[in-house]
Parts: structure tokens; sequence; C-alpha cells
């Protein structure tokens, strides 16, 4: 009888040991704007940082994947579900999911791949001591936007008129350009004509905007907004023979002319150590806030010879890869 029940209390032992150990993994929520993607899409870097971390989805972590099908009015209720699913902490990427997680929660920490600014954005005390729940690394800087407009006049000497697409709502400002952009525009003798987008209505427009202010090349802003409906705006760009130049290459770069920024995968595999080192202890305001260190310039001379554009031979020594 006595070892029946032993028998008994070590399996009942056994059993809340095995149910602690499950209830131990480390739970991470990832919030993104768009769909899933498959093969080397946006999320697959942070899920191949997290593997060379050591951490094996099911075996030593659960990652909770929320994506909003591209419908912004989805990331509050997504940002919500994460909260409540009580995960260790939340990765964002971009704007968007950064400001819904940022109202669901003030104390699950935050890694986001976001901004520009953090510090004006109002996420971040310091780049290097950020404060609060909040840390991670940013998309581009400033002067980023500065160096593409110099890539651009490059390329094309004698553009005077240059239309911006830009997302203000996605950026936290007004006009959605940064003070250095029109320093820079007005250094290089270029007027800036800020075209806003904020909904698809806006994105139908454009066609008829960009023929009204009849610029000579198009500069996207890439938030995710923007950076999902970039075709779009190439499509319509092009019509006009205009040409288009970006920012990321994630999604492709066959309709625009160049782009010049960071690898966004390079930047979510980067942020896997950032959780790391939460999940390990350490506070998101004490973690510091990275910024792009791996910059591409990518050029398309397919587009260039239906515009009828010949790339400068110092720019195609300088890029990193040519679309032929």
């Amino acid at each position: 009888m006595i070892r029946f029940l032993l028998a008994i209390a070590l399996s009942c032992a056994v059993s809340a040991t095995s149910s602690q150990a499950v209830q131990r993994l480390p739970r991470v929520g990832v919030l993104y704007l768009a769909s899933p993607s498959a093969g080397e899409g946006p999320t697959s870097g942070f899920d191949k940082g997290m593997r060379e971390l050591g951490y094996v989805p099911g075996r030593n972590v659960v990652i909770e994947w929320r994506y909003a099908e591209g419908r912004p009015d989805r990331l509050p209720v997504l940002a919500a579900e994460l909260v409540a699913d009580k995960v260790d902490v939340i990765v964002t990427g971009g704007p968007g999911p950064l400001a819904a997680v940022r109202f669901a929660t003030t104390t699950v920490p935050i890694v986001t791949v976001s901004g520009s600014d953090p510090v004006a954005e109002g996420w971040a005390t310091t780049l290097a001591r950020p404060g609060g729940n909040i840390t991670g690394l940013t998309v581009t800087y400033p002067e980023l936007e500065q160096k593409r407009l110099e890539i651009l006049k490059e390329v094309l000497p004698a553009i005077a008129r240059v239309a911006v697409i830009v997302a203000p709502r996605e950026r936290g400002t007004d006009s959605g350009l940064s003070e250095q952009t029109t320093a820079a525009a007005k250094r290089l003798g270029l007027q800036l004509q800020v075209i806003p987008v904020r909904n698809a209505a806006d994105l139908e427009d454009i066609g008829r905007v960009v023929r009204q202010g009849r610029p000579q090349a198009v500069v996207t802003v890439e938030t995710t907004f923007v950076l999902g409906n970039r075709p779009r705006i190439a499509e319509q760009a092009e019509l006009q023979g205009i040409p288009v130049t970006g920012e990321f290459t994630i999604f492709g770069a066959d309709e625009i002319l160049l782009a010049y920024g960071a690898d966004l995968n390079d930047l979510l595999r980067r942020a896997a150590t950032h959780v790391d080192r939460i999940l390990k202890g350490a506070r998101a305001g004490d973690v510091p806030i990275e910024r792009p260190s791996k910059l591409e310039l990518t050029v398309n001379r397919k587009v260039a010879r239906r515009l009828g554009i010949t790339f400068p031979q110092s720019i195609l020594l300088r890029a990193d890869r040519v679309i032929e």
C-alpha cells in the first residue's frame, strides 16, 4: 500500500514537473502588417536569427505569429491578443504594428524594427538607453533620405522637380518629411512635391497628381503602406515616363529604377539578439537601439532602358545588385 501511494505521489510530481516545464517555455509574439510570405519573406530573417541563437519553436520557445493581412484596422485587435496571451516579449515590424502594441501595453517588452529617429518619434529617451519597455532597430535614419536624393541627382543630373510619396500617419509627422530631407533637397537644387497617401483612394489619385505636378522623378518614403503599394505607384509613374527611387528590396525591385536602403531581413535577424537578451533577464529600456549597418544599392537597367536612362559608370561600380 505504501509503495502504491509512493508511486502515485511520484507520478503526480513528474506530471507537475512536466507541466511546469511546458509553462516555462518563453513566449514571443510577432506582429506584422503584411501577409505571411513564402521563402525569404520579411519575417524569415527573425526566424533565422532565433534559430542561430539556439531557439527552436515548440522545443524551447513558443512563437506566436500575427499577420494583419495588409489591414491596419486589424493591428489593435492582434496586439491585444498577444498581450492577452501573456507573451514575454513582442516583436513588431513597422510603425503601424509598433503603435498598436504601444497602445495595448506599457509593460510587456517590445523589440521593434521600425522608424528612423526613435527619440523624435517618442518611443525612446536615447538610442543608448531607450528607457520604457521598447528597444530594437531603426530601419533607416534621417541622413539616409539625404543620401538617396544625392544618388538620384547623380543618376539624373538635370532633374529639378521630385515627387515624394509618403504616408504621414505612419511617419508620425505632419508632412512626413524630415528636416534633413528638405535641407538636402534645397542644397541639391531640388523642388519637392509631397504627395501624402493615407488610403487606397489616395493611391488611385497618384497618376493624376503626378501629371499635374510634372515631376522628373518619384521618391517613395517606404513605410509599410507605401512599400506594400510600391508596384502600383511605380506603374503609374512609368506611364508618365517618370522613374521611381525606392528604399527596400525585400519584396523585389523589378519595377523601380533604383533602391538604396537597409536589408530588412538582416535587421529582423539582428532583432532576435535583442529578444534573446530580454528573455535572459535584460530590461528592454536598457538594451541600446541599433541603426542599420548594412546598406544596399540596387540599380535596374531594365527599367532604365525602358525610360531611356543611362546609369553613370560610378553608380554601376558602387551597386551591390544590378537588375538586367
